[in-house]
């Protein structure tokens, strides 16, 4: 499956489960003109309450991540599709906590919902380079650093996104890394990501659309819905609602969840 170009090996836990792969094997089927190729691999399984669906999600490198919103967006829209849950709504069971989805009108898209957003974070001790204007870190199931910079197809995303990735400042686990411009039309805002575990440019992020909707908001450059143009040119949108205290609540993700192909791994 892919959403918005984030694409996503997914597994029924139904018939096979994580117990049964090794990181070698998922590094194996993710693997781009080895494998089938993918950024990551999903399993989807029943969760622990009726209506509910458990998503375990692994990077292509075999590690065992604890969110990913554009897999979680496919989750949803499978799910209904495999007869798990209702596509009336679910609450999706993640390493990172649950959060309630649903397929959305148009059959290619999906809404995921998400617990309250902590307020950004900046970063006191990471400098900016040239041509970077201001960071913030911001955690969405996982941690992103929004990276504000004058003209987001300037950057080296992989270069200097390997640097920041895992500066101290982060701390050990580093961070994903979003680079952000405001669109010719300003009105959107133009993103790329370099993903920790893929350990590349990936060509959408979910969660990190979601972290830099609310940095955005957060330094009163937009106001909510917020559309951000993923790296294929696909559009993910960011709804949300500033709490007292400078918390977000009230957070929901639409995304593309399309299924490309079906298949059986040998």
């Amino acid at each position: 499956m892919t959403g918005s170009g984030n694409d996503f090996v997914m597994v029924d836990g139904r018939n096979s489960n994580p117990a049964d792969w090794t990181p070698q094997d998922i590094q194996a089927v993710c693997a781009r003109g080895t494998g089938v190729g993918a950024d990551g691999l999903v399993f989807l399984s029943p969760g622990a309450e009726p209506g509910a669906v458990r998503m375990t999600y692994f990077n292509s490198d075999g590690s065992r991540a604890a969110m990913c919103g554009n897999a979680a967006l496919c989750s949803s829209s499978l799910a209904g599709r495999l007869g798990m849950a209702p596509v009336t709504g679910m609450c999706l069971e993640t390493d990172a906590g649950v959060y309630q989805s649903h397929p959305a009108a148009d059959d290619c898209r999906a809404v995921l919902g998400f617990p309250p957003v902590a307020p950004p974070a900046e970063v006191p001790h990471l400098r900016t380079a040239p041509g970077e204007i201001r960071l913030a870190l911001a955690t969405v199931g996982v941690p992103h650093l929004v990276v504000l910079v004058d003209e987001v197809d300037r950057v080296d995303v992989v270069e200097r996104g390997r640097v920041l990735r895992s500066d101290p400042a982060l701390g050990p686990p580093g961070a994903n890394v979003d680079f952000v411009s405001p669109s010719a039309s300003g009105s959107e805002w133009r993103m790329r990501t370099y993903e920790r575990g893929v350990e590349a440019e990936t060509l959408a992020c979910g969660t990190g659309a979601v972290a830099t909707g609310v940095v955005l908001n957060r330094w009163d450059l937009a106001e909510f819905p917020v559309t951000i143009l993923t790296r294929s040119g696909r559009r993910l949108d960011v709804q949300a609602r500033k709490l007292p205290g400078g918390q977000y609540g009230d957070v929901w993700l639409t995304g593309e969840a399309r299924l490309v192909f079906r298949g059986v791994l040998g």
